[in-house]
């Protein structure tokens, strides 16, 4: 009998943790109920599509806090996006019209923003965001733009580029960073072979304008996809996360031998792009709205990764309408996935930004540094360059595993404590600056909007 009452006893422990387990799972992932062949808890009723590009980003712990809000708007400055689509009913407004130029701005709007949880099609970013639509261009004045930050929306997106630089554009994006709204552009397609660094398109390298350029999200290791070129047999890879091309091949076509990213593979890359975002294997939903057909992007396209950006600021506004914008790309590059110790990317060093989206974290910081019964970390990375702002409303701030030096600067403001801990470096240079600074007195303009507002009880 007492045998049988610690088999009992072994397998309500066993139970209990497995619940644990299975409670703490759940509490960090939410997945709408159309979250294509990649959802794991909630049965799919979209398409049966693989969206686990989206898990990469940590979609799914992103919209655990929040799914977005109807009155944070998400502009897109692109072509056609149809207001009647299912994806966009009921949540678009339009300011000005576009050609439909193949679906493009579709395309773009539904990775920013397509309605989820609808049982129809992919979920978007922030999906419960309502849509800006207008047109693109006007590289001298962005007077479409301009009008879209006088209506209150937060985030732009611009998939476009040009190359002209002009002071009164920059002027007019300084008047709308002002006026509380982020641009987001695409850094360009012109790939390293041909741009070797030292290309600049606009919007994109204008001061306040967060450029996109891609990176690869999908197969772990480099042999988890291997491939041979088929009019000459060499073998090659291709989408391996972290890498910044596409396809890369071996050294002397000797698969024993290194791996080099092929220049032709990568989309601009220079100075002034500041994270990198998922491209191919990514949804294109604009060829399912014109032609019903299914359909995986395969190639390197700045046009495609932008929207995840625009997406995740909306998502951040959503949770904390009164986050300061001087803060918002921080906040992403903090959160960034670092790629710098990925050797084939080494050749592009500096010309790749802070590193790739992470959609999840970003969001989830922007939750920990305005919870007062939260700790908030900035740990993981490299910077030795970029001005960082961060206002820390929560329980602590902890850095760790971190370097912020030569010309990089942040200034850190802390209402209860600050702790640095082991492996960190805070030595910038000359040109940089560290100033942390605890000041109990500050206050936040707002409450934190979450999707649940249970999740504050669960501290």
């Amino acid at each position: 009998m007492q045998h049988l009452r610690t088999i009992g006893c072994f397998f309500t422990v066993l139970l209990f943790l497995v619940h644990s387990v299975y409670a703490q799972t759940r509490e960090k992932r939410f997945e709408p109920n159309d979250y294509g062949t990649t959802a794991k808890i909630t049965p799919n009723k979209g398409l049966d599509v693989s969206l686990d590009y989206l898990d990469f980003l940590g979609l799914p712990k992103a919209w655990y806090y929040t799914t977005g809000r109807r009155d944070i708007s998400v502009g897109i400055s692109d072509a056609f996006v149809d207001s009647t689509d299912v994806e966009f009913r009921g949540k678009t407004k339009v300011f000005r019209k576009s050609p439909l130029v193949k679906g493009h701005g579709m395309g773009v709007a539904s990775i920013a923003a397509a309605q989820g949880d609808n049982a129809f099609g992919v979920p978007g970013i922030c999906y419960d965001c309502s849509i800006s639509t207008t047109t693109y261009g006007d590289f001298l004045h962005f007077d479409a733009l301009m009008e879209l930050s006088r209506a209150g929306v937060k985030v732009i997106n611009c998939s476009w580029v040009g190359v002209a630089n002009y002071k009164k554009a920059q002027d007019s994006i300084d008047k709308m960073f002002r006026n509380g709204t982020v641009i987001v552009a695409g850094a360009g397609n012109k790939s390293w072979k041909i741009s070797q660094g030292n290309l600049r398109y606009y919007p994109a390298s204008y001061d306040h304008v967060i450029s996109v350029a891609s990176a690869m999200y999908k197969y772990p290791e480099p042999l988890d996809n291997l491939n041979y070129e088929e009019k000459n047999g060499h073998p090659y890879v291709e989408n391996i996360r972290g890498y910044v091309g596409r396809t890369a091949g071996f050294l002397n076509h000797d698969e024993s031998k290194p791996l080099r990213i092929y220049p032709a593979s990568t989309s601009t890359l220079n100075e002034f792009v500041d994270i990198l975002a998922p491209t191919v294997g990514v949804f294109r939903y604009s060829k399912y709205a014109l032609e019903k057909e299914t359909e995986m992007v395969s190639f390197e396209a700045t046009s495609t990764a932008t929207p995840f950006v625009t997406g995740t600021i909306g998502l951040m506004f959503s949770l904390y309408p009164c986050l300061p914008v001087d803060e918002v790309e921080s906040i992403l590059k903090i959160t960034s996935m670092n790629i710098d110790d990925i050797e084939v990317n080494k050749p592009y060093a500096g010309m790749y930004g802070a590193g790739i989206l992470q959609t999840g974290d970003a969001v989830e910081m922007v939750y920990q540094l305005n919870n007062p019964k939260e700790t908030a970390y900035i740990q993981n990375q490299k910077f030795s360059r970029w001005d960082f702002k961060i206002t820390a409303h929560s329980k602590a701030v902890v850095i760790r595993n971190q370097k912020f030096t030569e010309k990089s600067t942040l200034d850190l403001i802390a209402k209860n404590q600050i702790v640095v801990q082991p492996n960190t470096q805070l030595k910038p240079g000359k040109e940089g600056r560290i100033h942390l600074k605890i000041e109990p007195e500050i206050k936040k303009e707002c409450d934190l909007v979450l999707r649940d507002p249970s999740i504050l009880n669960n501290n």
